[in-house]
């Protein structure tokens, strides 16, 4: 029974950010449930490298070298997936970059050019997903978005938490056009997943790591395959009745009181 309610078995799904981190591993926990995949990534040795993984579990994998941000990219793509496969049952919108500048200095290019990445980009791609989606009355699409999305981190972040705010605006408002006709659109707010840049900042400044840890009361740091579960749950039919949901992927961090303390550690009141 539990089999049965994870199967992805025929089914196609679509990942962006394949080549590695969280994307890598929702394409592989996808793969392992029955699913093709279909991998978006402009680092073309990585996807590669993924789809040779997904191959040795008995799947379809299709590479496809694209920008996430140009539509004409996206469009192109996805005529691909209409060419080699003839369906969409899922896509995982994770790629997307932001970009540290402070509120006082930062250009509305550089703003734009954030908002094209993780917003425009992504609703081109909710859009020709959703578009063959409802056509077939059925599909479920996750767009990752950020423990940003719905509170302030600092740190020049203004650019990227605007972005991810629209990001999680686009899943409520897709959810409640589309849910009636079959189709589900939910989001994942990661906290502080390990990938290279993380560890590249800790490296530069190793008294963030416990500033970053003091806010997580699970007391680690999020891994790529933590969102493994998750993503096996949204594209499979084990969450039908599930559209528009915010879903923290925190350790607790949403939770927790910005003057909070982890285990009742500090001072009582």
């Amino acid at each position: 029974m539990t089999s049965q309610l994870f199967d992805l078995t025929g089914r196609v799904a679509a990942i962006s950010g394949a080549a590695s981190g969280m994307g890598r591993a929702a394409c592989l926990a996808l793969a392992e449930h029955g699913a093709d995949i279909v991998l978006f990534d402009l680092n073309a040795d990585g996807a590669e490298a993924t789809a040779g993984e997904i191959r040795a579990l008995g799947r379809r994998a299709l590479p496809v070298i694209c920008n996430v941000s140009e539509p004409d990219r996206i469009r192109e793509a996805f005529a691909t997936i209409d060419r080699e496969f003839g369906r969409i049952d899922f896509l995982a919108n994770i790629a997307g970059e932001g970009l540290r500048v402070s509120p006082e200095d930062i250009t509305q290019e550089q703003l734009l050019r954030v908002f094209q990445n993780l917003v425009f980009g992504r609703f081109c791609m909710c859009q020709e997903a959703g578009r063959r989606m409802l056509a077939a009355g059925k599909g479920s699409i996750l767009n990752i978005g950020s423990i940003a999305s719905v509170s302030a981190l600092g740190r020049n972040h203004i650019a990227y938490s605007m972005a991810m705010g629209a990001v999680v605006q686009m899943t409520r408002e897709l959810s409640t056009e589309w849910a009636s006709r079959g189709v589900r659109v939910n989001a994942v707010l990661p906290a502080q997943t390990m990938n290279p840049d993380l560890a590249k900042r800790i490296g530069a400044n190793p008294a963030m790591e416990a500033k970053w840890l003091s806010g997580i009361p699970r007391g680690r740091f999020g891994d790529p395959s933590d969102f493994q579960g998750l993503a096996v749950l949204l594209a499979s039919d084990a969450s039908s009745w599930i559209t528009g949901a915010i879903i923290p992927m925190d350790g607790g961090n949403l939770a927790m009181n910005a003057g909070g303390t982890i285990g009742g550690v500090g001072v009582a009141g």
